[in-house]
């Protein structure tokens, strides 16, 4: 298996060394993802950058929790799923949701479950969701636009949870408290 190296501001190749600084100073800390992602400046790049433009979406907070951990959880992101728990604790999402998002159970409010389902829809079905699952997600109150988000989310995803499946990056000590397994996995 091939490894990947972790860097600092230090180690990193020079087109990195900015971005992790200001991810530092930003934090408080190093995120492993970014340490990892640092081997490709452009990664690192183009994952911060679509994280800069998913936040300014349509999307409330509760909302961005919807997409990134539907996904996060669908595609099993180990590192992910705690990362995006301490996210939404920072960010004031509600207890119920956090915790319905990490154990796949419905939402209990209708239009956050029409966005929870409408996103696994997109992600299991790369893109293609049937004519009934678009007019579900409409009637709930979203449009075209916040379809064209959730793919936006979708692919800052793809960039994050992909990266940590093939570099098995560990969780940062600042999430180890909300560590994740899937529940049908656990057992």
């Amino acid at each position: 298996m091939t490894t990947f190296p972790r860097h600092t501001a230090e180690t990193a190749p020079e087109a990195a060394k900015e971005r992790l600084i200001a991810s530092e100073k930003a934090y408080g800390f190093l995120p492993g993802l970014y340490q990892v992602m640092a081997n490709a400046p452009q990664l690192l790049e183009t994952y911060q950058r679509t994280h800069e433009a998913f936040v300014s979406t349509s999307f409330d907070n509760t909302e961005l929790t919807v997409v990134w951990q539907s996904i996060n959880v669908e595609h099993e992101c180990h590192y992910c799923v705690p990362a995006h728990t301490g996210i939404a604790h920072s960010m004031n999402v509600d207890q119920g949701v956090i915790d319905a998002l990490r154990d796949e159970t419905p939402l209990a409010d209708p239009k956050l479950e029409a966005l929870r389902t409408f996103t696994l829809a997109l992600t299991r079905g790369r893109g293609n969701a049937t004519p009934a699952e678009f007019e579900a997600f409409y009637a709930a109150g979203y449009g075209s636009q916040q379809v064209l988000e959730i793919i936006l989310g979708l692919s800052q995803k793809i960039l994050s949870n992909y990266t940590n499946h093939v570099a098995q990056t560990a969780v940062d000590p600042a999430f180890q408290q909300f560590a994740w397994n899937r529940a049908d996995k656990a057992a």
